[in-house]
């Protein structure tokens, strides 16, 4: 490493690099953590409520509104299908689409998914004060329109 070149700590806004990403993987394990009494992880998570939002997506339409691969979706929708929480159909106008739905079980676990996510997010951020929340927010969405940015010019 140059002598001249700074380290990662040095910067004034490594701080902030760090405390988001932590946490992110804090806010990840709690919400997983809250979730094991449904047999549920945050990825499965994600998918119940675009389903419960968005009913009859398609898993391309799903996997770019979730920012992940097709590999991701191909892995975990058979699962949730075998569990009986989504079924997939065939799009009446196009053979080569199929369909996500919620079914009735997925819907009720979707549902009391939501509470205890609901429930978490209460708890954690009711001691901050709705405007520096919404600050967080807009400062979070910033970061995220940078990186995927970043990402569109990489890839």
């Amino acid at each position: 490493m140059n002598k001249n070149q700074s380290l990662p700590w040095d910067h004034p806004r490594f701080r902030s690099w760090i405390a988001v990403g932590r946490a992110c993987q804090m806010m990840q394990t709690a919400l997983g953590r809250a979730l094991a009494p449904l047999d549920i992880k945050t990825p499965h998570l994600d998918i119940l409520i675009n389903l419960y939002r968005h009913e009859g997506i398609s898993q391309q339409e799903l996997a770019r509104k979730l920012l992940v691969g097709r590999s991701n979706m191909s892995m975990l929708l058979p699962q949730m299908e075998k569990r009986g929480l989504i079924s997939r159909r065939d799009d009446p106008k196009d053979k080569r689409v199929l369909r996500l739905f919620l079914t009735e079980n997925g819907r009720d676990v979707t549902e009391r998914a939501m509470t205890i996510q609901t429930e978490l997010i209460e708890r954690t951020l009711s001691v901050t004060p709705i405007d520096q929340c919404l600050a967080m927010a807009e400062s979070m969405e910033l970061l995220i329109a940078r990186l995927q940015a970043e990402e569109e010019t990489a890839g």
